[in-house]
C-alpha cells in the first residue's frame, strides 16, 4: 500500500518489495493506479514473475496501473481501502498519505499485521488502531519481506 505519487526512494523500495513478494509465490494486491507505489509495486511483481491485482479507486479499467494481470474497478472511492486490506494476509505500507495512513489503521483494526517499509507514522497511532496490533518496522524491501513471511507463520500460512 502506498500513494499514487513517490519519490525515488520509496519508488524504488516499492519495486523491490513487489519483485521480493512475487519471488516467494505470493500475489501482489495493490490499489491498481497508475503512478507511484502502486505502479512500482506492480513493475517489481511483473519482473519477478508474479501474479498481480489492482482492487481501483474507480469504475474505470483504463485507470489501472500498466502491468496487472486482474483488474477490478470498484467506483468505491477510499472505501475500496477496507477491500484492499480484508482481501490481503499481510499489509506492507510504503510511504504515502491519508490514505495510506487509512489502509494502515484499517488492517490493525481487522487484525491484519502490517510492515511499515522505511517510513513510521507514530507508534501511539498504530497501537490505538486495535488492541492487538500487530506491526513492524523494516529498513529495506528483504526486511519487509522477512516481516510478512514471520507473520503467514504465525497465522499457519506460510
Amino acid at each position: 500500500m502506498g500513494g499514487t505519487e513517490a519519490d525515488e526512494a520509496t519508488a524504488r523500495l516499492a519495486w523491490e518489495a513487489g519483485r521480493l513478494i512475487a519471488e516467494r509465490g505470493w500475489v501482489l494486491l495493490s490499489g491498481g493506479r497508475r503512478g507511484g507505489v502502486m505502479q512500482a509495486s506492480v513493475a517489481g511483481a511483473r519482473a519477478g514473475g508474479g501474479l498481480t491485482l489492482g482492487i481501483l479507486y474507480g469504475d474505470d479499467r483504463d485507470d489501472a496501473a500498466d502491468g496487472l494481470d486482474l483488474v477490478i474497478p470498484t467506483g468505491l472511492g477510499a472505501a475500496r481501502n477496507v477491500v484492499n486490506v480484508l482481501a490481503s494476509d499481510v499489509v506492507v505500507a510504503c510511504r504515502g498519505t491519508g490514505g495510506t495512513l487509512s489502509e494502515i489503521a484499517l488492517a490493525l483494526r481487522f487484525g491484519r499485521p502490517v510492515v511499515l517499509l522505511d517510513f513510521d507514522p507514530g507508534a501511539a497511532f498504530l497501537d490505538q488502531c486495535a488492541a492487538d496490533a500487530r506491526w513492524a518496522l523494516a529498513k529495506g524491501a528483504p526486511e519487509a519481506v522477512a516481516l510478512v513471511t514471520e507473520f503467514l507463520r504465525q497465522v499457519g500460512r506460510t
